[in-house]
């Protein structure tokens, strides 16, 4: 869609009060994707709908929609809508997802392999410290940051990220124009700049409880897996954690002390099935596969929906001087930084792609090494 009009069916659907992300997907199903038609269709028969949404597909707020418009057309802005082609996949397969997405940033971190970490807002030094450092050792691992932006182990989860270099995702319960808490508008400064901020609310959403939770299926969507590092027995986490159990993604949580408050909703995950873990490397470890899965369905949805194969992947001049560096035997990634100049953050991404293409493979000890083919 390269005209600011072409969203403004979007934008009308999407504020239509009851319809939802469910009922806009569903129009879309029956109109073959034409949100134009579906818009018609719902006009022709508003009387059969609930009032208020009757009332607004008959008069909408034109003011309204003219600043979604406008906001939308400010650089660094996207509406994501679930017929674009680069519309996350894992998305799709998540009970009622959402039928667009308001980013702010680089939307392709949408499509890369994700952890989120998520926790207590009222997280203990220890428990921050804890999220930085995981936040930084995932990253330097290939995979994008993804949290919510909250008090405590989010915003250090982000901030691990993003001090380190890396990029990161902020899922967020306002509308992308909206900052909540207000304290951390620094912080979403930065995330836009480097990283994206995501919402499925339109621009001038306030803060609202019963945003979080519909929220937090998105961030536990988005991700390969869930990192909860501090919760209370009422935590929020928690919910974000049997959201990512029920999306069939794998949930981690690291133990504490019995004298913690905020560790004993953690022990309750590790005793109802989630993966007790001491270490960024058993959870990039228990990801790799499901990441090499993600990258082998984008390179497959990218062909046309042929099975991707290293041979007919295209390596550019950087990652092939990689390559030539590694040779055919295996090597270590200290040994790849001390023989390119190249950082550790860069090199694990660049492996990471590298790996997703098949072109190379990871082996235990760090160490990696190139297929045949």
């Amino acid at each position: 869609m390269d005209h600011a009009n072409d969203f403004l069916p979007w934008l009308t659907l999407l504020r239509t009060p009851s319809l939802g992300p469910s009922g806009l997907r569903a129009q879309l199903t029956e109109h073959g994707g034409d949100i134009a038609a579906a818009l018609a269709a719902l006009r022709q028969r508003q009387a059969t709908l609930p009032d208020e949404a009757g009332r607004w597909l008959r008069q909408p707020d034109e003011r309204r929609l003219a600043a979604d418009l406008a906001w939308l057309a400010e650089p660094g802005r996207r509406l994501l809508c679930c017929t674009d082609e680069d519309f996350p996949p894992l998305l799709e397969a998540i009970p009622q997802p959402p039928a667009a997405l308001f980013v702010v940033g680089d939307p392709s971190l949408l499509l890369h392999p994700q952890v989120a970490i998520v926790g207590a807002r009222a997280a203990t030094l220890g428990g921050r410290t804890h999220a930085r450092a995981f936040a930084q050792a995932l990253g330097l691992a290939g995979f994008t940051i993804t949290s919510g932006m909250a008090d405590g182990i989010d915003g250090a989860a982000h901030l691990g990220a993003l001090d380190a270099g890396l990029p990161t995702l902020a899922v967020i319960g306002t509308g992308p124009d909206r900052v909540y808490p207000p304290k951390h508008r620094e912080l979403a400064r930065r995330i836009a700049a480097h990283g994206a901020l995501v919402s499925e609310f339109p621009p001038g959403t306030p803060a609202r409880g019963d945003h979080f939770p519909r929220r937090n299926r998105l961030l536990s969507g988005l991700a390969l897996g869930t990192l909860v590092v501090e919760a209370g027995l009422q935590s929020g986490s928690l919910i974000t954690a049997r959201l990512a159990a029920e999306q069939g993604r794998e949930v981690f949580a690291l133990p504490g002390s019995i004298h913690n408050p905020l560790a004993q909703g953690c022990h309750r995950l590790i005793r109802d099935g989630a993966r007790l873990v001491e270490t960024a490397s058993e959870i990039a470890e228990a990801l790799a596969p499901a990441a090499v899965a993600l990258g082998r369905e984008l390179a497959s949805r990218l062909d046309g929906g042929s099975e991707p194969s290293a041979r007919s992947v295209v390596v550019d001049p950087a990652s092939q001087a990689l390559l030539d560096v590694l040779g055919h035997g295996s090597m270590a990634l200290d040994e790849l930084a001390a023989h390119t100049g190249q950082t550790v953050a860069n090199l694990s991404s660049a492996l990471l792609m590298l790996e997703l293409d098949g072109v190379i493979e990871a082996l235990p000890g760090n160490r990696y090494q190139r297929l045949p083919g």
